[in-house]
């Protein structure tokens, strides 16, 4: 009779460059932090419930390490798991390949990293436990690896680790691809995935798991993120039970304000949205998008002075919780006063037109490149801003609705 468990986490993605919060300084502090904490959290997990072994399926580093410190942080946690007598098991992803990550730090013998170059399998002779997986040496890979990878031992239990986006996953480039039938073929009992940040059981038969990444990094990354805690009985996988480890949060809401018709009901109905959203969170840090939405009369107000409304929301966030920041208020709402006179109605249909032409949005696009040119390459990445041509059509349709707005103040106000 054979009882153990192992963790199985992956996309670590240490000293990740912060997004979407690069300019709220000391308030951000704890977010710069969080995927270290995180990673303390997940081998606190390891020692805390006696796990056999732990799985890392790729990327622990976000790209080449800026200094020394961030493979040294890695080697001290893998350090506390040898003084546990809990080896490790990892393999390099797309953000963390040979040729990618170019600095090199000794790891503790208890530390195990597949090869690159061919599936590898390691052995745990007393569990009876064979593990197989193989690991990246560029960042894009388009073979279907998981082909290659051995058959199973028969009479043990085994592991495939691979990095792979699967059939695809929204969000992902697609990388190392394959197919559920080719992963059922070489007769595992568990494959631990890495890659896709959302967390997802993709079948139990056998068992197929993505444990999501460990740590959100930005305002698409929203929830609890953690890892993958597996039970085995008798060679047979008896629980997968999802482990929140997450050290600070990132989450979207919306308010509908389609009943605020004042100032008063617009912060009463944000002020418990925000609440909510902080009990949620568990006492961590908390970055949220806040989308105001609905059809209501403060929608010309909110455009016109989107500074103050942001500033206020912020102001109503700080109560909810001392660790709550707004990353992002999207005004999202629709007018509700009556139509506008005729002459600004053909106008806003001269508008629209221009800007549906792809000409124009073309040369709003080329404008932002170069804009995005005269500024540090890192600028950007640690403001979380996509590409240029994906900025385009938010940036006309946000302009345009500001422009609408002060035209119909205007026209309300001529004599």
């Amino acid at each position: 009779m054979t009882y153990f468990s192992f963790l199985h986490a992956a996309d670590l993605h240490l000293d990740s460059p912060l997004r979407g919060l690069a300019r709220r300084g000391e308030s951000a502090q704890a977010f710069l932090r969080a995927s270290r904490h995180a990673l303390t959290a997940l081998v606190d997990a390891a020692i805390a419930r006696r796990v056999a072994f732990m799985v890392i399926a790729g990327d622990v580093y976000d790209g080449d390490w800026r200094d020394w410190s961030t493979g040294q942080f890695f080697a001290r946690e893998m350090g506390r798991l040898a003084r546990a007598e809990i080896p490790v098991f990892m393999l390099r992803g797309n953000h963390d390949a040979e040729s990618v990550v170019t600095r090199q730090i000794a790891l503790p013998a208890n530390v195990h990293e597949f090869a690159t170059g061919k599936a590898q399998s390691f052995a745990l002779d007393a569990l009876k436990v064979a593990l197989h997986g193989r690991g990246f040496a560029q960042r894009h890979a388009q073979e279907d690896v998981a082909q290659t990878y051995p058959p199973a031992r028969p009479g043990w239990f085994n592991i495939g680790v691979l990095h792979t986006s699967l059939d695809g996953r929204d969000g992902h480039a697609p990388y190392a691809p394959t197919q559920v039938e080719h992963l059922r073929r070489p007769g595992y009992d568990y494959w631990a995935l890495g890659h896709v940040h959302a967390r997802e059981v993709v079948a139990q038969d056998p068992w197929i798991v993505f444990p999501g990444n460990l740590q959100g990094r930005h305002a698409r990354e929203t929830g609890p993120k953690g890892a993958t805690l597996v039970r085995v009985e008798h060679r047979r996988v008896a629980a997968v039970e999802a482990l929140t480890l997450d050290a600070a949060r990132f989450e979207q809401i919306a308010i509908d304000l389609t009943q605020a018709l004042e100032d008063d009901t617009l912060r009463a109905l944000a002020r418990d949205a925000l609440a909510d959203a902080a009990r949620r969170a568990e006492g961590r840090p908390l970055a949220l998008r806040v989308i105001l939405c609905g059809q209501c009369p403060l929608h010309e107000r909110l455009l016109a002075h989107r500074a103050q409304a942001e500033a206020d929301m912020q102001a109503l966030a700080d109560e909810a919780g001392a660790d709550v920041m707004i990353e992002k208020l999207v005004v999202a709402t629709t007018s509700a006063r009556a139509a506008p006179p005729a002459a600004l109605d053909g106008f806003a249909a001269i508008l629209d037109k221009v800007a549906a032409d792809p000409a124009f949005r073309a040369d709003v696009a080329q404008t932002l490149r170069a804009l995005r040119a005269k500024a540090a390459p890192q600028a950007y990445a640690l403001a979380g801003q996509s590409e240029p041509e994906a900025d385009a059509p938010a940036l006309v349709a946000s302009a345009l609705a500001e422009l609408r707005a002060a035209l119909a103040d205007d026209a309300e106000a001529a004599p």
